[in-house]
């Protein structure tokens, strides 16, 4: 059973093998050109050996300007942002009073601090204040009731 398994395994494992194979062998007829005749390994060189693909490079520099001058010839100009009017700034600005800065220095109310600290005795006062003008007020009321009554008792009795 052990050889079963391992003939099996083998089988795949040639499958596999060639399929690679063919894949390799249809990835280099799309990679070559068919008008070089067929070649396989196809890289052109100069007469120094050296491949013509290092010189093919074509390098784009956005932010940085090299040294070489082969490659200052890859430097890209800076992009141009589109013109943007802006609508608030098209509007004439109001012009407002110029005010002398010095004048704003001194607080508009030149007596703030003394009413910070005074507040709580005047709200106590005014409390107070109000009581007692209550209080007067019920007086004065009852006082128009006596006299009405008074009044009143004087012509009934005529």
């Amino acid at each position: 059973m052990a050889s079963d398994e391992e003939e099996t395994i083998e089988q795949a494992a040639a499958a596999r093998r060639e399929r690679l194979r063919a894949l390799k062998a249809a990835q280099q007829l799309l990679e070559t050109p068919e008008d070089d005749g067929g070649q396989a390994n196809d890289k052109p060189e100069d007469e120094n050996g050296v491949d013509d693909e290092e010189n093919d490079l074509n390098v784009k520099f956005r932010n940085y300007l090299p040294h070489d001058k082969q490659l200052q010839e890859g430097k890209l100009a800076p992009p141009q942002l589109p013109k943007f009017e802006d609508p608030v700034a098209s509007e004439t600005p109001i012009e407002e009073k110029k005010e002398d800065p010095f004048l704003n220095i001194a607080p508009k109310k030149p007596n703030w601090d003394l009413r910070r600290d005074v507040q709580k005795k005047l709200d106590k006062l005014e409390k107070r204040t109000q009581k007692a003008i209550f209080q007067l007020m019920e007086q004065q009321e009852k006082e128009k009731q006596l006299a009405e009554e008074d009044g009143r008792d004087d012509d009934s009795e005529n």
